[in-house]
């Protein structure tokens, strides 16, 4: 087994980066630091496969191979040409590029990401007088390129697709919020599995599944039937078969309730084909329920939801609608801590509860609030509440 100590890149939503930094420690990552939508660490070959397999919050996982500084495309790729790509690579492997460019004087990254392709398959032509090809779908090495200014940082993509992909959501909704996104609301509101938790409008079930998953000690890609180090030449199928045989050691029954409601029964209908593709059906009620003439369903629990906004409902009806959220909550959830994700920074205002936490997440390309509001008998008001 490979203890080479690597630097690794952990990238994930804006907001979460301190969720995804404890979720990081757990797995035995050295000198995680907090960077900008992602944390910086090291680690061996263990501790790569165990950050694409655990952490809730991560979407992808970089293994940086080389920095360096250049000043333009010709001495980028003269420089990447110098990398020892036929240790990475096979020659009748394939690959692919992703550029991402920020304050650089490099400004096409199609045409840098060109470049870089060009260098690497001179390469492998010098020397073999054959090249690989290029697989922009599915390529057993894909190649991140970030250039910030012209300091330029070669990684390998270790996960493939997104690790939010979790591989059990077969249902969809219409703006169905991202895993990663529900598991860092979850997490946010501090949900370990061991309290009852509500989503009382909770469309496909993403955020009861992730809930679940977390109750059970359960790795977040469980059900992933790939990554992108699985075709590395480096590759130890023996040490990632038994992590996979470790992790059932974990897993355990959740502690508390785990309730999802919703309004629409073709909406609970695709939610519970979720759950059970995911064998998480036992763990899980559904409910058919419109919130506002709901009661609680146990005594006192946390209620983490994502309810319409923005695309999903029309302006006229969306200050009533929030208005009810909180009314609902004033009158009939006492007991319960309430966490509530919204774009639409007006709207929300109508919830008229005082908050007590506020956190700034983004659902897609939306900015959102994900306030917490503290529940108790006779909770207090506010006029503006912001």
């Amino acid at each position: 087994m490979s203890r080479e100590k690597h630097t690794l890149v952990a990238k994930t939503m804006a907001g979460l980066e301190p969720v995804l930094k404890k979720e990081l420690e757990a797995i035995g990552a050295e000198e995680p630091e907090i960077i900008n939508r992602a944390v910086i660490f090291k680690g061996d070959n263990e501790v790569l496969y165990k950050a694409n397999y655990w952490p809730y919050t991560a979407l992808r996982i970089l293994k940086i191979i080389e920095e360096f500084d250049a000043k333009d495309e010709n001495d980028l790729y003269n420089k990447i040409k110098r990398i020892k790509w036929y240790k990475l690579m096979d020659l009748d492997g394939t690959l692919a590029i992703d550029t991402f460019l920020h304050n650089s004087t490099m400004t096409h990254s199609r045409f840098v990401s060109q470049k870089v392709k060009d260098a690497i398959v001179d390469q492998f032509r010098d020397m073999f007088e054959r090249r690989p090809s290029v697989d922009t779908e599915n390529p057993e090495l894909r190649i991140n390129v970030h250039i910030n200014k012209n300091h330029c940082t070669i990684s390998l993509d270790s996960s493939g697709d997104s690790l939010h992909k979790r591989g059990y959501r077969q249902e969809t909704n219409k703006a169905p919020v991202n895993e990663v996104l529900a598991a860092g609301m979850l997490k946010l509101a501090g949900y370990d599995g061991n309290q009852n938790l509500l989503d009382p409008m909770c469309g496909s079930g993403t955020i009861l599944i992730e809930a679940a998953l977390i109750a059970s000690n359960m790795p977040s890609a469980f059900y992933r039937e790939e990554f992108g180090f699985f075709k590395w030449m480096d590759f130890e199928p023996l040490l990632w078969r038994q992590l996979k045989k470790e992790a059932f050691q974990f897993q355990r029954d959740p502690e508390g309730e785990i309730v999802g409601f919703d309004m629409n029964q073709n909406t609970i209908t695709k939610a519970k084909a979720n759950a059970k593709f995911a064998k998480l059906h036992h763990d899980i009620e559904f409910r058919q329920q419109e919130f506002s003439q709901s009661k609680k369903p146990f005594e006192e629990g946390l209620i983490v939801m994502n309810p319409p906004y923005g695309e999903r409902m029309k302006k006229q009806n969306m200050d009533d609608f929030y208005k009810m959220v909180g009314d609902t909550l004033k009158t009939e959830y006492d007991g319960f801590n309430a966490y509530i994700i919204s774009s639409d920074l007006n709207a929300i205002k109508n919830i008229g509860l005082r908050t007590s936490e506020k956190n700034i997440l983004y659902n897609g390309a939306l900015e959102c609030r994900y306030n917490k509001y503290e529940l108790y008998e006779g909770s207090r008001k506010t006029a503006n509440e912001e």
